[in-house]
């Protein structure tokens, strides 16, 4: 290992280490870039060395070894390129450079990909947080609150980490539960940042876009591989943010992810990964999203009262949602017997609606009973400011197998607190308000349209799943 120290435009140090294959190169590059200290990466580095790619990591401006400021989302294009001009210029690099990253990581190689196109071989973005808006506004309008106060409050302004602080969430306002900088800041951020999505198009690099069925950010993942211009690979396994680091049973085809990194880079180099198309896998197999799959079930409806002084809760992946089961701020409904199959992509989600607050949210929760009890599959969520007669959900890339004669069951309620930031249903924005007020909903019908193929069609061989991302 050797260390790298490359110049911002400004004069910042950016620091990063590198680590190289054994024997003699030049050898194709990876380039990471990160907030969460280059030191931790060292392991994926060496992975990707043993794959024969030499690995530069490095820590972003402001952040552990770099100095400067930390401004989150700020720098990265103008540093990236920096870097990637002189990653290209070392006598170990071969000049092709494939960016990598996760996380925030993602949205670094993202970033560095406009700025340099025609100088990046691929970009590998896994569970991507492609910027402050991106990060606190759902597709649908509705604001994030517990992970962004939880990331800022551990992350905002610091050059190091400080310890996790607990935070009143229930605040009122929202701008002022944190002292962190750039924290009211965040709230005003536009949903999707025009300058960087309105670029994707005329990207002609392969991408490799990963995320995980139960990551909060699987929506932005799927959106990022089809807004892409170039060939471009979405891959969603059955993970949360660290994907397969927390469920080594989960692995795809009995192979780690950085085998199927590896695998698809590799195939980059040789002209090979040409084409676009979307996996998800509900389990250590995969399947190709079936666009003829569907199928529409109508269900009843009913009314509720959402009151955010005591908001409907979010829950942790995995809990038995039975135990909101004694709730009467929500309404339940459940499908009829289904036939077998896999749920394989979004659901669409209709809802017949009578007068509601002008101003308002809606959440729809998907789950699936099963012997341990009914778990989530997947939610939705929508802002909407006119009083609608039909609100018309759409659900992140779901991943799931339903039994035949199996019944899935839809929740829709007003608040999804404190993963979502209550709507006061006043018509100020939840991140700025200090008053509350109930809303009482009615639902005459709901609809929904699901991605349900035969189990089997479209089926990976698990032994080929690292091959067939890399087609």
């Amino acid at each position: 290992m050797s260390d790298l120290v490359v110049a911002a435009p400004d004069g910042c140090a950016l620091h990063h280490c590198v680590v190289r294959p054994t024997g003699r190169g030049p050898w194709p590059t990876v380039l990471i870039r990160t907030p969460y200290d280059r030191r931790t990466l060292l392991g994926e580095a060496a992975g990707w060395a043993a794959h024969g790619f030499a690995c530069v990591v490095g820590d972003v401006r402001g952040r552990f070894g770099s100095s400067g400021e930390f401004q989150p989302y700020l720098h990265e294009e103008t540093d990236g390129a920096a870097v990637l001009d002189a990653v290209r210029d070392l006598p170990f690099c071969d000049g092709r450079v494939v960016l990598a990253g996760a996380s925030y990581g993602a949205h670094c190689a993202v970033r560095t990909a406009l700025a340099r196109p025609g100088a990046v071989a691929g970009v590998l973005a896994a569970v991507p947080a492609l910027g402050r808006g991106e990060t606190v506004r759902e597709c649908g309008g509705a604001a994030r609150l517990a992970c962004r106060a939880g990331w800022w409050s551990e992350h905002g302004g610091r050059r190091v980490p400080r310890p996790a602080r607990p935070v009143r969430l229930d605040a009122l306002p929202v701008t002022g539960i944190l002292d962190a900088p750039g924290w009211p800041a965040l709230w005003t951020a536009p949903a999707r940042d025009p300058a960087l999505w309105s670029r994707l198009p005329g990207i002609g690099t392969p991408l490799l876009a990963v995320g995980g069925t139960a990551d909060p950010f699987a929506a932005a993942t799927a959106a990022l591989a089809r807004a892409w211009g170039g060939p471009a690979r979405l891959l969603l396994g059955p993970w949360g943010h660290r994907l397969d680091a927390d469920a080594p049973g989960a692995a795809l085809g009995g192979a780690r992810i950085g085998a199927v990194y590896a695998c698809w880079a590799r195939a980059v180099l040789d002209g090979a990964a040409t084409g676009r198309g979307e996996l998800v896998a509900a389990g250590p197999d995969g399947r190709w999203a079936d666009p003829d799959a569907g199928l529409r079930v109508e269900l009843g409806g009913g009314a509720f009262t959402a009151d955010p002084d005591d908001p409907f809760p979010s829950r942790p992946r995995g809990t038995d949602l039975r135990i909101d089961d004694a709730r009467r701020d929500r309404l339940l409904l459940s499908t009829p017997p289904l036939p077998g199959g896999e749920l394989r992509g979004p659901v669409g989600i209709t809802l017949h609606v009578g007068l509601s607050a002008p101003h308002a949210d809606w959440f729809a929760r998907l789950s699936l009973p099963g012997p341990g009890g009914r778990h989530e599959i997947a939610t939705a969520v929508l802002r909407h400011r006119v009083a609608p007669i039909a609100v018309r959900l759409t659900t992140p890339p779901a991943g799931a197998v339903v039994p035949s004669g199996g019944r899935l069951v839809l929740e829709v309620a007003g608040h999804h607190f404190p993963a979502h930031a209550r709507n006061p249903h006043t018509g100020a924005d939840a991140a700025s308000a200090v008053e509350l007020r109930p809303d009482r909903r009615t639902v005459l019908a709901a609809v929904l349209d699901l991605p349900l193929s035969p189990t089997g069609r479209g089926t990976v061989a698990p032994a080929r799943i690292a091959e067939e991302i890399a087609r």
